[in-house]
């Protein structure tokens, strides 16, 4: 495989852990990324590393897989500020969910029940006792759960720290290049084709082009793979003397439409996201779903009332069919998904990596990947 020249379409936090696993180890890789490497899907992202708190009892697969590549965290984590010579603000505090109202600690308790019947490492809490540990919370949080083996990681500074590391190991990443189109010969991926006309072979070519996956020409229509855009709107506040946290905070509200956390940065800041809109496309801030972060945000701390608004913006998660990623090899020959991360790109990214690199240096899919192959669609 040395040897071999693979193509990577997308250079997210997917695509870049994916090819810094695969430079490490002396395969030729060349990235195209449409726009700049890591600024679209990874950049807007909280950072969580969440698969307690997110855990669905429908979603058994997706909580193994999550827990798993948490479990990879403190390897990847040194790996990767070895390699790059920098922090990528990785922390263990923990996770606390939080209810407001009664029929919030209701919403709570079926949550907390449905925890412990996939048998997760979960602690229930009165409002004290969360306050306890977080004394900003409003004095109105009536019950709460932690998951302290909820982590989370500064997901700028993983972008920035793994495409520092894939060029060191000496991948080539071309940004500001769109891959218009894959070349298939006879049933075998052989190359890519840019939007301004340049044409490169390669002997893998790999699919994590996030959101963007399912706009890739070329692809026979039977396993185009069923992503599309889910937009997320976020904002940043800047925390001051007495009004701080440090531990993530979820909301979980029975009447409101949406529910928010909070993620506190070891710079200062706090990430307060994110709504989930079927937009299509359309990347616009609007006031409505500002206003319902602000809200949700002053609801659980009320002192952020106080605090400066710091930047606003949008993402665009890549969400699949079933809410899981789309890993492995494809009925087309030479050809590799690595997408449909959905809210969950910046936990899976280590198990993602290691798993799709070994697929192709070795061939063989591992047990871990397999459920999460396209094929499950085409039944």
């Amino acid at each position: 495989m040395k040897n071999k020249k693979i193509l990577i379409i997308g250079g997210g936090v997917i695509g870049l852990g994916i090819g810094w696993q695969l430079a490490k180890s002396g395969a030729a890789v060349t990235i195209y990324e449409r726009a700049q490497a890591g600024r679209a899907a990874s950049w807007a992202a909280a950072g969580m590393l969440a698969p307690l708190a997110e855990a669905h009892i429908e979603e058994p697969e997706l909580l193994k897989l999550g827990s798993q590549s948490l479990a990879l965290y403190p390897q990847w984590v040194r790996e990767l500020e070895a390699a790059a010579e920098m922090s990528i603000g990785y922390r263990v505090e923990g996770t606390l969910i939080i209810g407001l109202e009664p029929d919030d600690t209701h919403q709570l308790r079926h949550l907390y029940a449905s925890q412990q019947d996939l048998g997760l490492d979960v602690t229930w809490l009165t409002g004290r006792a969360a306050r306890e540990i977080e004394p900003a919370l409003s004095p109105r949080v009536t019950a709460a759960i932690r998951c302290e083996s909820d982590h989370q990681v500064d997901n700028r500074l993983m972008v920035k720290a793994l495409q520092r590391a894939y060029q060191r190991c000496g991948g080539v990443l071309h940004e500001n290049s769109a891959v218009e189109s894959i070349h298939i010969e006879n049933g075998i991926a052989a190359g890519v084709k840019t939007r301004d006309g340049e044409k490169q072979n390669g002997d893998v070519i790999v699919l994590s082009a996030g959101c963007e996956s399912a706009q890739i020409q070329g692809l026979p229509d039977a396993i185009r793979p069923p992503v599309r855009p889910v937009k997320g709107q976020m904002l940043a506040l800047q925390m001051e003397a007495g009004i701080t946290v440090k531990n993530v905070i979820r909301t979980v509200r029975a009447r409101y439409p949406m529910s928010v956390y909070l993620v506190p940065r070891t710079d200062g800041r706090l990430i307060v996201g994110a709504t989930t809109e079927e937009m299509g496309f359309d990347t616009r801030l609007t006031a409505g779903g500002v206003f319902e972060l602000l809200r949700g945000a002053w609801e659980a701390v009320p002192g952020v009332y106080e605090l400066p608004l710091l930047e606003t913006w949008t993402g665009l998660r890549p969400g699949s069919r079933d809410n899981a990623p789309i890993l492995g090899e494809t009925p087309i020959e030479n050809l590799i998904y690595a997408t449909g991360h959905y809210r969950n790109g910046i936990l899976l990214t280590p198990i993602t990596a290691y798993e799709v690199s070994k697929l192709i240096l070795t061939g063989e899919t591992s047990e871990t990947i397999a459920p999460f192959r396209v094929d499950r669609f085409l039944a």
